[in-house]
């Protein structure tokens, strides 16, 4: 457990750097003080010349509190939760850089990437509350708990490095230590934040230390007359408190001593917090709790649990009706402990728990955890987000532990988040799958924004209605006067939604459209498709039987309503076409190599169809690494790249050599000659190759035309294509690149 300590310095002029470094390093257990006692005085010294607004309400925490005096308070917290130099360092830097009192590029020159990239990790996390804050009557207002749920998981989604996250906790606070001597307006804003973002995410990493303090800070400056009315009740010190649960310890620890039970007995007086909201929720009197003094006892075995609540019992008489067995009786989440109440020495009530190791493991960090049988049923799906928590738990007990993992090792690996987290203009968090789109955006705000939808801003800037959103973009939409979305939405090929949300409104809205229109619609659609697939005399009457529909009305009219897709109806018409005529296939660039030994057909990409054979002296098998040599006369051999031989050949006729590779059997693909025409402009060309290339599309013709006066460009293209779905495809996303205003196939 992190213990907090309370601010020691008070003036900048009266710290002697040396010493304060070299009493924090000792506290941190640096295990390379040699290399961080330089940089911790260094930073010092920096930050200390950087102080230029002493005393600033907007840049300062209070009376006397600058900047630099901020930094060496946030950096003492670090080093008692055992952190290494450069976050000491960043943490004593980072209210410089982030009130612009020195330049962020020196800050990389002298100190280092790694101490600037932790600084501008706690800057976003700082950004992204600050967003939400500006209007913390709508975000916290009635959607408040979801709202501010959403914001954690938002911060805990950008978070790459722990270390991040503990500098921002310490940061706040901080701050909430210093803010008592700010207005009563600013003690509220910040308390909050502080309430509603930190101190939960605080309690979700487990450093229950932090989570206390800024949970009675932020108490007491919400609810003043509360936590009075709480702090009279107690009627005795913090101290005095932690003095008594300290001698109960000893006493309880003693006696399972002479026993033989081997046990770690840990106490704390509970906090004014705590005891408020367990009133609260319990509706009860100050009187009717408990806990307000609690003992933990972990022993090493179920019978040792029972032993210790034997010894404890025996040593001061328990409270009928507050035994409970959860041992016996498992909690439905699993949960394991004993719990019991006694009036303990001098008549005071004590709480006692009692469970092994492994029930307390159970209990902070597996299904059963406080934070854990607290959450709704939907939040269970929210693997990543689970994931990620566990992973900063874990790097927090590795740093404690003395182990001295890499910080670079620690960063999580296959973690992937399950819901993406953006920001409205107001400063509401929505959450959306990974790759949502702007429209998707749109329909999740309500289905009157997504059917008026024309186009929309991420971070300031107008972006595709197909953009995909990542976690703290801000998104605006922007909306015509009536509803009038379009179909092109609906097409997969283009990527504008992937929610079934969004395409639910949009396919329910184009239903409830007159019939006659849709089928307008439907006729529209299919007729630009099949103009630009080259098929102007297809039968679509049969086409409209072989989808079972009645006639060609219906076919429209499902398509009009968005019942039925452009691509299913093209790959129906590809079927019809396979079944009319056989077209001849594309000569594959994917050769296949001989293996006279197994007989199986292996395929080889770069041979073409040059004869090709598996060389007997090396044999190699699929996945190792080959090179192809050139023979006289009976093809090219397939060598491992370590091969004896094939080293020969490369210094005595390297260019008989070629590169090749492993394949899987070629497809059967067809040739298509398509006609883009487009206003000409520098990347054009670079933009359509890289498409294709991107979508796997084998170009093996090009001609240009420009025409110099028009400022136009007219290109022709032989692609590979397996079938007219995926030509379909094709043509739609080349048709979404900028300038382009006609992509066609040619007869």
């Amino acid at each position: 457990m992190v213990k907090v300590k309370q601010n020691s310095l008070q003036s900048a002029d009266d710290i002697d750097i040396h010493s304060w470094v070299q009493e924090q390093l000792v506290i941190a257990g640096s295990v390379q003080p040699e290399k961080d006692a330089p940089l911790l005085v260094k930073a010092c010294e920096f930050a200390k010349a950087c102080e230029v607004n002493e005393g600033d309400p907007e840049t300062s925490w209070g009376e006397g509190n600058t900047s630099f005096l901020a930094g060496l308070h946030m950096a003492e917290l670090l080093a008692d939760m055992h952190l290494d130099g450069e976050a000491m360092v960043a943490s004593i830097l980072y209210r410089s850089v982030r009130e612009a009192k020195v330049d962020e590029q020196l800050v990389l020159e002298q100190f280092g990437e790694g101490v600037i990239t932790l600084i501008n990790g706690v800057r976003r996390m700082a950004a992204i509350t600050g967003l939400s804050s500006h209007s913390q009557d709508q975000v916290f207002g009635r959607d408040r708990d979801e709202q501010a749920d959403k914001l954690r998981k938002l911060l805990v989604a950008i978070v790459d490095d722990v270390r991040i996250a503990l500098i921002k906790l310490v940061e706040r606070t901080c701050a909430m230590r210093s803010v008592k001597n700010a207005d009563a307006e600013r003690r509220k804003k910040v308390a909050r934040e502080v309430s509603d973002i930190y101190a939960p995410l605080a309690h979700r990493l487990g450093i229950g230390q932090i989570k206390w303090e800024l949970e009675d800070l932020a108490f007491r400056y919400l609810q003043p007359f509360d936590y009075k009315y709480i702090a009279k009740l107690l009627d005795e010190k913090r101290l005095d408190r932690e003095g008594y649960i300290e001698r109960v310890v000893e006493l309880i620890r003693s006696k399972l001593a002479e026993d033989g039970i081997e046990a770690d007995v840990s106490g704390r007086p509970k906090h004014i917090y705590s005891i408020w909201r367990k009133m609260k929720r319990k509706n009860v009197s100050f009187a009717e709790i408990y806990d307000i003094r609690a003992v933990r006892v972990l022993v090493n075995t179920e019978r040792d649990c029972y032993g210790a609540l034997g010894i404890v019992h025996a040593l001061w008489r328990h409270i009928p009706h507050e035994m409970d067995d959860y041992i016996a009786n498992t909690k439905d989440n699993g949960y394991r402990s004993l719990h019991t109440a006694v009036h303990g020495p001098e008549n005071r009530v004590l709480e006692i728990q009692i469970r092994t190791h492994t029930m307390h493991d159970e209990a902070e960090y597996g299904v059963c955890s406080h934070w854990r049988y607290k959450k709704t049923d939907d939040e269970d799906s929210e693997a990543g987000y689970e994931q990620k928590i566990a992973w900063l738990r874990q790097v927090i007990e590795w740093q404690e532990s003395d182990i001295g993992v890499a910080w670079e090792d620690q960063l999580p690996k296959g973690i992937e988040q399950d819901r993406i987290y953006v920001f409205t203009p107001e400063g509401h968090v929505i959450d959306l799958p990974p790759r949502a789109t702007a429209v998707d955006f749109a329909f999740r705000i309500h289905t009157d924004v997504g059917l008026r939808c024309r186009g929309a801003k991420v971070n300031g800037r107008i972006v595709p209605l197909n953009h995909s959103l990542n976690t703290a973009d801000q998104v605006e939409i922007l909306t015509a006067n009536r509803e009038n979305p379009s179909r092109d939405w609906l097409n997969s090929h283009l990527g504008y939604i992937t929610t079934s949300k969004a395409r639910n409104r949009l396919q329910h809205w184009f239903k409830q459209q007159d019939r006659d229109q849709n089928i307008a619609d439907g006729r529209s659609l299919l007729d630009h498709e099949f103009k630009r697939l080259a098929l102007e005399n297809f039968d679509f009457d049969a086409l409209a039987k072989s989808l079972n529909l009645k006639g060609l009305d219906d076919l429209y009219a499902a398509v009009g309503v968005a019942d039925l897709g452009v691509e299913k109806v093209i790959d129906a018409a590809h079927r019809m076409l396979n079944r009319d005529k056989q077209q001849e296939p594309v000569v594959s660039i994917v050769g296949k190599a001989s293996d006279t030994n197994s007989g199986a057909d292996i395929y080889i990409d770069g041979v073409g169809n040059l004869l090709s054979y598996i060389a007997q002296c090396c044999k190699p098998v699929p996945g190792e690494r080959i090179s192809g040599y050139i023979t006289l006369g009976r093809g090219v051999s397939i060598h491992r790249q370590d091969c004896s031989n094939l080293l020969r050949h490369l210094q005595e006729e390297p260019e008989r050599v070629i590169a090749v590779d492993w394949a899987e059997a070629p497809k059967e693909t067809y040739s298509a000659l398509i006609e883009i025409e487009a206003f000409d402009r520098h990347g054009l060309l670079r933009d359509i190759t890289t498409l294709l290339d991107r979508e796997r599309i084998n170009v093996s013709a090009m001609q240009t035309f420009s025409n110099k006066k028009k400022h136009t460009v007219d290109m022709i293209l032989t692609i590979e294509v397996s079938d007219l779905q995926g030509l379909s495809r094709i043509l739609a996303k080349v048709s979404q690149l900028p300038n382009v205003w006609s992509v066609r196939r040619k007869d």
